[in-house]
């Protein structure tokens, strides 16, 4: 069993940036394709971003795109994300995911990102 710990949530203001952090127990953490999802309040959780387990390859929503940066290091089985110019369609939780071949079985309880305009 993975547990996944989010971290870094936060009042932000539009145009603003933030990192998330997310640390998963385990010492394999190379293993494990990595993501971030988000949900906004009354709407459904989305992807915004995912990482393969070598950091090989990534992928972002196109909402996302250019202005979040997904990155990871295995050493310390961490998995970032670094939100830049913010806006107030970011307010949401942010939520840690991470599994293998992409199949997301272990996921964090969230973080909070409230962007306010």
């Amino acid at each position: 069993q993975v547990q996944l710990v989010e971290s870094g949530g936060g009042l932000v203001q539009a145009g603003g940036s933030l990192k998330l952090s997310c640390v998963a127990s385990t010492r394999t953490f190379s293993w494990y394709d990595a993501a971030w999802f988000r949900r906004a309040p009354g709407k459904e959780r989305e992807f915004v971003a995912n990482i393969t387990r070598n950091s090989g390859h990534t992928t972002y929503a196109d909402s996302v795109k250019g202005r979040f940066a997904i990155s990871r290091n295995n050493a310390k089985s961490t998995v970032y994300l670094q939100m830049n110019n913010l806006t107030p369609e970011g307010t949401a939780v942010y939520y840690c995911t991470a599994g293998i071949g992409s199949v997301y079985n272990y996921w964090g309880r969230g973080t909070q990102v409230p962007v306010s305009s």
